[in-house]
């Protein structure tokens, strides 16, 4: 029976280690990246349309301000991108329906390009390898290749060569959302400006992490979190500082910005916790809204 549309869920990611190598000749920075992925998720939508329609996009949900609806989006040049190596003529129409925080540092827009290709894959029945999609993805993006893997994962050189995590355990989030985002370029950007007199060195793994997720330890884990682009987020979004603090004084395990921000995670012990965080985070009036989730969960998925 001939398919005419397909639906994928995909989630968000924390970085729970994201360290940043000094700033090449061609403007990019090696990185260690230690991902999980977490329970939010944005479901994408992919159904045939008539010929010579092309690419087509609507975005629903909660989370949409400034997600661009045209051939700029991450989505569209997914579809346009699996096309052109499967020799397809897409007419095709997404419909993304959004709970991933937009410009907040948990990769909504790569999860949405990732789950554009799992869904492009099953709806034409091009029975691509997962090595094919995950070169595909790592040419949309860095994120793109873990929207696709899931679960806790080291992304090396642009973060997009990926090696699985050995970890145990649940782990829960609480989600500081800010109301406007950052832009990765910029707070890349600051990272250069504040490291400019300063020796870099090339990242690297950190053992303590490892060693805590695979002991499936959450203390331990939460006082391994690093992420070189927190100090530069903080710099251009001072607020983030503040947010950092209260949830540290409320009993976080670990609070750490997100990718490039502005979204600030905290790990926390338990689902109670998570709960009695996400009230006194409300209540302080230092964020716009919250979200809580686990990790780690499957990466982009057929449902």
């Amino acid at each position: 029976m001939a398919l005419n549309s397909i639906t994928v869920r995909v989630p968000a990611k924390v970085n729970l280690q994201l360290s940043v190598g000094p700033r090449e000749s061609n403007g990019y920075h090696n990185l260690v990246s230690v991902f999980q992925a977490v329970s939010i998720f944005d479901e994408v939508t992919i159904s045939k349309s008539h010929a010579g329609s092309g690419v087509t996009i609507a975005v629903t949900g909660d989370q949409t301000h400034g997600v661009p609806e045209d051939g700029s989006n991450l989505a569209v040049k997914a579809a346009q991108l699996i096309g052109d190596k499967f020799d397809l003529d897409v007419d095709v129409h997404i419909e993304i329906k959004k709970s991933i925080p937009v410009a907040g540092g948990m990769a909504g827009g790569s999860a949405d390009a990732a789950a554009t290709l799992i869904a492009m894959d099953a709806l034409f029945r091009l029975e691509a390898s997962r090595e094919e999609l995950l070169d595909l993805a790592s040419q949309l993006g860095s994120d793109v290749p873990f929207m696709i893997a899931g679960g806790t994962a080291v992304g090396t050189g642009r973060g997009d060569q990926l090696t699985a995590a050995l970890s145990r355990g649940t782990y829960h989030w609480v989600f500081a959302l800010s109301t406007v985002g950052l832009s990765t370029p910029a707070v890349y950007a600051e990272c250069d400006r504040m490291r400019a007199e300063l020796e870099v060195a090339e990242p690297r793994v950190s053992d303590a992490l490892m060693q805590a997720l695979l002991t499936g330890n959450p203390t331990a884990v939460g006082e391994a979190l690093t992420n070189d682009l927190q100090n530069p987020a903080c710099s251009l979004r001072p607020a983030l500082s503040l947010v950092l603090e209260v949830g540290r004084d409320y009993g976080a395990l670990g609070a750490i910005v997100s990718g490039s921000g502005p979204t600030v995670a905290f790990l926390v012990a338990d689902e109670e916790a998570g709960l009695d965080l996400a009230v006194a985070l409300t209540a302080s009036g230092v964020v716009g809204s919250v979200a809580r989730a686990t990790g780690p969960v499957h990466g982009a998925r057929v449902i």
